[in-house]
Protein backbone atom coordinates (compact mmCIF):
# COMPACT_ATOMS: atom_id res chain seq x y z
CA UNK A 1 0.00 0.00 0.00
CA UNK A 2 1.27 3.27 -0.75
CA UNK A 3 0.68 6.32 1.84
CA UNK A 4 -2.62 7.33 0.21
CA UNK A 5 -4.46 4.23 0.31
CA UNK A 6 -4.58 3.63 4.13
CA UNK A 7 -7.34 6.65 4.27
CA UNK A 8 -10.28 7.81 2.41
CA UNK A 9 -13.20 10.23 3.13
CA UNK A 10 -16.66 9.09 2.34
CA UNK A 11 -16.20 12.58 -0.09
CA UNK A 12 -13.85 10.81 -1.97
CA UNK A 13 -15.59 7.42 -1.93
CA UNK A 14 -18.79 9.02 -3.03
CA UNK A 15 -17.12 10.90 -5.79
CA UNK A 16 -15.50 7.51 -7.09
CA UNK A 17 -18.83 5.45 -7.53
CA UNK A 18 -19.90 4.43 -10.85
CA UNK A 19 -22.57 6.52 -12.39
CA UNK A 20 -25.34 3.67 -12.38
CA UNK A 21 -28.86 3.70 -11.57
CA UNK A 22 -28.58 0.50 -9.73
CA UNK A 23 -26.37 -0.65 -7.32
CA UNK A 24 -23.57 1.46 -6.46
CA UNK A 25 -20.46 0.33 -4.81
CA UNK A 26 -16.59 1.03 -4.57
CA UNK A 27 -13.96 -0.65 -2.52
CA UNK A 28 -10.77 1.92 -2.09
CA UNK A 29 -9.22 -0.15 0.33
CA UNK A 30 -7.89 -3.78 0.13
CA UNK A 31 -5.63 -5.87 2.12
CA UNK A 32 -5.09 -9.84 2.61
CA UNK A 33 -8.91 -11.12 2.76
CA UNK A 34 -10.16 -7.59 4.14
CA UNK A 35 -11.78 -5.13 1.72
CA UNK A 36 -13.78 -1.91 2.98
CA UNK A 37 -15.68 0.25 1.16
CA UNK A 38 -19.43 2.45 0.27
CA UNK A 39 -22.51 0.90 -0.88
CA UNK A 40 -24.75 3.41 -2.10
CA UNK A 41 -27.34 1.60 -3.92
CA UNK A 42 -30.42 3.29 -5.97
CA UNK A 43 -34.69 2.59 -6.23
CA UNK A 44 -33.59 -1.47 -5.22
CA UNK A 45 -30.28 -3.37 -3.21
CA UNK A 46 -30.70 -6.99 -4.64
CA UNK A 47 -27.60 -8.15 -2.90
CA UNK A 48 -27.01 -11.87 -2.85
CA UNK A 49 -25.42 -13.66 0.15
CA UNK A 50 -21.30 -13.15 0.31
CA UNK A 51 -18.74 -15.57 1.32
CA UNK A 52 -17.31 -13.52 3.53
CA UNK A 53 -18.18 -11.67 6.99
CA UNK A 54 -19.94 -8.21 6.65
CA UNK A 55 -20.09 -5.04 8.65
CA UNK A 56 -21.97 -2.24 7.40
CA UNK A 57 -22.38 1.10 9.25
CA UNK A 58 -24.48 3.84 7.83
CA UNK A 59 -23.66 6.63 7.26
CA UNK A 60 -26.53 8.67 6.24
CA UNK A 61 -30.10 8.41 5.16
CA UNK A 62 -32.36 5.65 6.58
CA UNK A 63 -34.33 2.39 5.47
CA UNK A 64 -34.85 -1.23 6.70
CA UNK A 65 -32.58 -3.96 6.73
CA UNK A 66 -33.59 -7.75 6.52
CA UNK A 67 -31.75 -10.42 7.23
CA UNK A 68 -32.99 -13.85 6.83
CA UNK A 69 -36.28 -12.65 6.83
CA UNK A 70 -36.39 -10.27 9.95
CA UNK A 71 -36.61 -6.76 9.44
CA UNK A 72 -35.37 -3.92 11.48
CA UNK A 73 -35.56 -0.05 10.61
CA UNK A 74 -31.89 1.53 10.35
CA UNK A 75 -30.49 4.60 10.13
CA UNK A 76 -26.98 6.75 10.19
CA UNK A 77 -25.00 5.93 12.45
CA UNK A 78 -26.43 2.44 12.93
CA UNK A 79 -23.59 -0.73 12.40
CA UNK A 80 -24.97 -4.52 11.22
CA UNK A 81 -23.32 -7.36 11.28
CA UNK A 82 -23.99 -10.10 8.66
CA UNK A 83 -22.76 -13.61 8.25
CA UNK A 84 -21.36 -14.80 5.65
CA UNK A 85 -23.95 -16.78 3.44
CA UNK A 86 -27.02 -14.90 5.10
CA UNK A 87 -29.45 -13.33 2.85
CA UNK A 88 -29.69 -9.87 3.34
CA UNK A 89 -30.46 -6.34 1.72
CA UNK A 90 -31.93 -2.68 2.26
CA UNK A 91 -35.30 -1.77 1.37
CA UNK A 92 -37.15 1.26 1.41
CA UNK A 93 -34.06 3.54 1.83
CA UNK A 94 -34.01 7.31 1.61
CA UNK A 95 -32.48 8.95 -1.40
CA UNK A 96 -29.52 10.14 0.70
CA UNK A 97 -29.04 6.50 1.76
CA UNK A 98 -25.05 5.68 1.77
CA UNK A 99 -23.03 2.80 4.10
CA UNK A 100 -19.92 2.08 4.34
CA UNK A 101 -18.83 -2.10 4.30
CA UNK A 102 -16.50 -3.77 5.50
CA UNK A 103 -15.77 -7.65 4.68
CA UNK A 104 -12.80 -10.00 6.37
CA UNK A 105 -11.93 -13.31 6.67
CA UNK A 106 -12.17 -16.74 5.08
CA UNK A 107 -15.18 -17.95 2.98
CA UNK A 108 -17.44 -19.01 5.28
CA UNK A 109 -17.33 -16.57 7.84
CA UNK A 110 -15.58 -17.23 11.07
Amino acid sequence: MTAQDWQFSLESALAALPDEQGRRFTYPIRNGSMRIGVYAPKFEDDQAPHEQDELDIVASGSGWFVKNGERRPVKAQDAIFVEAHAFHRFEDFSEDFVTWVIFWGPKGGE
